[in-house]
């Protein structure tokens, strides 16, 4: 029987800001040879060892050591955007952690931060080669015509702030960091693809589609991707 990789610890920042229509989010798109190459991401990367020096600690989904995770994502912002977040307060509002199938697991932490004023994007053209601000809407229809690449964390938060008008709304639904802690079912036939589901889903453990009862889980299908929960009552049911 094969072991799981341990998870490595990291750190993502969505840096956005308020505009007259909707929130613009800083999406960073990686180099095709590095991992998730090519993909469309937020600023982030793993903790690094001087960053557990940070005393600030985070509340996090699996009982391990929080500490080190904020300073993880201020200095990524950093090296890959030239974002300083160092002044900038962080609201903690994800943790995601990969099915244990995967061959390489980042356990990461996802914040939310407002964009520093007249702020100057600086890409490294080395892991970074495009930046672009994108609405959450505009990002995901993108995605759905195959213009861009994105992993589902990144999908799943689009989604969610997609329902926000400014960045200071997001920011105050923020409580504690849901747990996205992530079981997957591959699905085959007419339209095949993947369904992962997480804690508070009736099939979290039986990966059951058909079950009825609360969901909690993100399809991708190669028909289309979306999100869905609900605590049973089909009426409350979100695409």
């Amino acid at each position: 029987m094969s072991v799981a990789p341990e998870p490595i610890d990291a750190a993502t920042v969505v840096v956005a800001r308020d505009t007259d229509e909707d929130i613009e989010v800083l999406m960073l798109r990686r180099n095709s040879k590095i991992y998730f190459g090519g993909m469309w991401v937020f600023p982030g990367g793993r903790v690094d060892p001087s960053d557990r020096e940070d005393e600030k600690q985070v509340s996090v989904c699996d009982g391990g050591n929080g500490r080190g995770f904020r300073a993880a994502a201020v200095r990524e912002a950093r090296e890959e955007a030239g974002v300083d977040l160092g002044d900038t307060e962080l609201h903690h509002f994800a943790h995601w952690l990969p099915p244990a199938v995967r061959p390489k697991r980042f356990s990461t932490q996802f914040f939310l931060a407002l964009a520093p004023a007249d702020l100057d994007v600086a890409i490294d053209h080395g892991e970074i080669t495009e930046h672009h601000w994108m609405t959450p809407a505009n990002a995901l229809r993108l995605r759905a015509a195959g213009e861009i690449e994105i992993v589902t964390p990144t999908f799943c938060t689009l989604n969610w702030l997609e329902q926000f008008r400014t960045v200071s709304d997001a920011s105050a639904a923020v409580q504690n960091p849901e747990c996205f802690h992530t079981h997957i079912k591959q699905v085959d036939g007419s339209d095949p693809g993947m369904v992962a589901f997480y804690s508070g889903d009736v099939s979290y453990d039986s990966l059951d589609l058909a079950a009825p009862g609360p969901r909690r889980r993100c399809y991708m299908l190669q028909s289309a991707w979306w999100w869905e929960e609900h605590d049973g009552n089909e009426s409350n049911l979100s695409h």
